[in-house]
């Protein structure tokens, strides 16, 4: 009875481990970090170091502290949000809050001060400048939380620069500027803004409970829905002059879809009434996100064909 006791005892404490595990990684978004990840490295092959092989880029030691750090201030950027979001989620998303709740709030500030600790460290290994990059986007990322959010424009554009900046880490690291890498961070600018001004359509009631003075709040769903479709039409202005570039290769089939399915995007966004049909809106933007992520491996097939055949 004892033996069998103690095994029902350590699998309940299995269990609670797995719970608080996954409860992290919902916290944290480990999903959207991957990706970011992902997103960092094929940059890196494809676009800022094309001339090097792959191999190089892959060992790279000071690519992967500074990948490494991206991932420690993100996570710890997400921690915060969600402490300070903790409220309105209960309302917006009632699945996901319990699951978050799980970790307690009182373990979740000191890891995020553990996060950015290490984070930091680690990018001092790289160079001061990288340290001090990261330093001033943790203190963006808690200066949005706290107070930037609340407020429709400054909310909106810091949360889009937010989402943005981790890859300028890369273009200092690479010192690589060229028209193509700016023209690209404007296409994926104007996207992240319609996916901010969707999810404020889809928290819009937590959002008006918790006074956070969002465009939808402040301006309502009809204004919020004209500016959407406004600023899908602005991106075809990067899509345009990205096109005109031979070296993006295979990747402007990639925007060829884009235009397809912002056009399909803006005709079901003005027949969205309910919150779900805002959040299948969202799950679009997120999966042309993704695709264009993995499309910087088309950017270009002879990089591809060098990779492969360098040393």
């Amino acid at each position: 009875m004892d033996l069998l006791e103690i095994s029902k005892n350590n699998s309940k404490k299995r269990y609670s481990v797995f719970l608080k595990m996954l409860s992290l990684f919902s916290i944290v978004r480990g999903y959207n970090i991957l990706l970011i990840v992902i997103a960092q490295y094929l940059a890196s092959i494809f676009i800022f170091s094309p001339e090097k092989s792959l191999r190089y880029v892959l060992l790279d030691l000071n690519l992967y502290f500074i990948v490494l750090s991206t991932v420690c201030v993100i996570a710890s950027g997400y921690i915060i949000n969600n402490f300070y979001d903790s409220e309105t989620d209960k309302i917006n998303r009632p699945l996901k809050s319990k699951i978050d709740s799980i970790v307690d709030q009182r373990i979740k500030l000191p890891f995020y001060f553990l996060l950015n600790f290490i984070g930091v460290v680690i990018a001092l290994l790289v160079s001061w400048r990288a340290a001090l990059f990261f330093s001033v986007y943790i203190f963006l990322i808690w200066f949005y939380s706290h107070k930037l959010k609340k407020y429709p424009l400054t909310g909106l554009f810091s949360a889009a620069i937010l989402a943005i900046l981790p890859f300028f880490a890369i273009f200092v690291y690479y010192k690589n500027f060229s028209e193509i890498i700016f023209t690209h961070a404007a296409f994926l600018f104007f996207i992240l803004l319609i996916r901010e001004l969707i999810k404020d359509l889809e928290r819009i009631k937590g959002d008006f409970i918790q006074d956070y003075q969002t465009i939808a709040v402040k301006y309502g769903e009809h204004f919020t829905k004209m500016l959407i479709t406004f600023l899908s039409f602005l991106t075809l202005n990067p899509i345009y002059f990205l096109l005109k570039y031979p070296e993006i290769g295979g990747m402007k089939y990639f925007f060829y879809a884009s235009i397809v399915v912002l056009f399909i995007f803006v005709i079901a966004l003005w027949f969205s009434r309910r919150k779900r049909n805002y959040v299948l809106l969202h799950l679009i933007l997120k999966l042309l996100i993704t695709a264009g992520v993995f499309s910087l491996a088309l950017i270009d097939y002879s990089v591809i064909i060098n990779k492969l055949l360098l040393n």
